[in-house]
């Protein structure tokens, strides 16, 4: 062979090894993110779920548990959710297509979980039960209307 056609074929080898490279790299960051946001969900679960139970009166009410669980869940929701969902990632996921078609609204829902879990956070302080059940609800249905639009029904 040739010195020009052993550097042509070494030159296209590197080239379709990065441009392979380079397609598992945004693969891999697709997954990442999509791992990111299925954390963060998880995360939320955990901070809400005792606070639910407490509301429905699964578990006895306890003040100081419902109080870090409040603060959990503000601190939580400070993390930019938005970083998990990059275009399209609806592969091994529950997010609907919706969320890229409404991305505007998408994300103002997910300030109002912000707001709302701050108010939980700061009446959860104030120890008045009645008072963070009552806030708990609006966060939970804050929470909840990002469910119904964006998030595909779990197979039961």
């Amino acid at each position: 062979m040739n010195k020009r056609l052993m550097q042509t074929a070494l030159i296209t080898c590197l080239l379709a090894s990065g441009a392979a490279s380079t397609s598992g790299m945004a693969q891999e960051s697709t997954q990442a993110a999509i791992d990111f946001r299925a954390s963060v969900m998880t995360t939320f679960k955990w901070y809400v779920q005792p606070m639910g139970a407490m509301a429905k009166g699964k578990i006895p009410f306890d003040a100081a548990r419902f109080k870090s669980r409040a603060e959990g869940l503000a601190n939580a929701t400070r993390l930019d959710v938005s970083e998990g969902f990059p275009e399209g990632s609806i592969e091994e996921s529950d997010a609907k297509p919706e969320i890229w078609d409404n991305w505007d609204e998408f994300l103002s829902n997910y300030r109002n979980l912000q707001d709302e879990a701050v108010k939980l956070q700061q009446v959860a302080a104030t120890g008045d039960e009645q008072a963070m059940l009552a806030q708990f609800k609006k966060t939970a249905e804050t929470c909840g209307s990002c469910h119904k639009k964006f998030r595909q029904k779990k197979e039961s």
